[in-house]
């Protein structure tokens, strides 16, 4: 079954410190909060901010091709220093924050050499699982050494739900780890698609995903069971928008009433790359693209009910 989109958003690439265009989304539990407050004649909350980056693929390396592996380890400073002057609330990168090495023990010290930069985010910090995280690595490493416990979970900030997903997985529902797999075969297992289902359904708040590889095309970069996924996102009338990475490029898709925002990578080519999503309590949301990263124009959308 091919993948259908209804729209076609556009998406705006400048080279820039900032580049100011937004993604917007009207959450119906974000209305009726803003209206509670202008009767009690409250002022309204602080926006919510995260910061976000993805494909870092730190390595000591040689570059190869637009990959620069050594140089990200400075893109990473630079971004978290901007998160920290911009006050995000939270950051997450959104998979593959380091590249393959020819040992587990080369990569745990890439790892530890990188994670040492990201902590100095002083807000919580968020690790998706990408697929060259868990080439080597087993995912109980990578993740003990993020400080970590789990690979998909979810959690409420704001008055808003997020959730990270995990689709680092074989077809056969073994988990990715110790060069057990290959990076086009990716997967998110049932118990994962149920657990999903469960969590969207507990939850009354607008919801954002993120996730590594795409939910949103049918290719060697889309997760197999992206269908099924987006039906469960779809069902809930919960979920806002996707952010994922794995591609390397960035792309925005609306598939049946949900952005699928892909950001590129942090690794490629000479400039920098990261971004600033903004959510505001009556459900609007903004991403603001610096350097490599796009930006995109306004678009109106409505949560559906269940």
């Amino acid at each position: 079954m091919a993948d259908q989109m209804t729209t076609n958003p556009r998406i705006v690439t400048r080279r820039a410190v900032l580049q100011h265009a937004s993604l917007l989304a009207a959450g119906v539990a974000g209305v009726t909060a803003c209206s509670q407050r202008r009767r009690n004649n409250l002022p309204p909350p602080s926006p919510l901010r995260i910061g976000l980056v993805t494909d870092v693929h730190y390595a000591e390396k040689e570059s190869a091709g637009n990959r620069q592996y050594r140089g990200s380890l400075a893109r990473l400073s630079s971004a978290v220093a901007h998160f920290n002057e911009l006050k995000a609330d939270f950051v997450v990168e959104l998979g593959d924050f380091i590249d393959a090495a020819p040992s587990a023990d080369q990569e745990l010290v890439w790892l530890k050499r990188i994670e040492s930069v990201y902590v100095q985010a002083r807000c919580p910090r968020h690790h998706v699982l990408g697929n060259h995280c868990v080439q080597t690595l087993t995912k109980e490493q990578f993740l003990s050494k993020c400080g970590a416990n789990r690979s998909y979970y979810s959690f409420d900030v704001g008055g808003f739900h997020f959730v990270i997903l995990d689709a680092c997985f074989r077809q056969d529902g073994q988990p990715y780890g110790n060069k057990n797999s290959e990076w086009t075969d990716s997967n998110i297992p049932p118990k994962e698609l149920e657990w999903l289902g469960a969590d969207l359904k507990a939850t009354s708040r607008p919801t954002v995903v993120f996730v590594h590889q795409r939910l949103d095309v049918d290719s060697q970069y889309g997760v197999k069971q992206r269908i099924d996924v987006r039906k469960i996102l779809e069902a809930s009338g919960k979920v806002l928008a996707v952010f994922q990475g794995h591609n390397h490029l960035n792309d925005l898709k609306e598939i049946n009433g949900i952005r699928y925002c892909t950001l590129t990578a942090m690794v490629e080519g000479e400039d920098n790359a990261h971004g600033l999503l903004t959510l505001h309590e009556n459900g609007s949301i903004r991403l603001d693209g610096y350097g490599r990263q796009a930006s995109v124009e306004p678009a109106p959308m409505r949560l559906r009910g269940p």
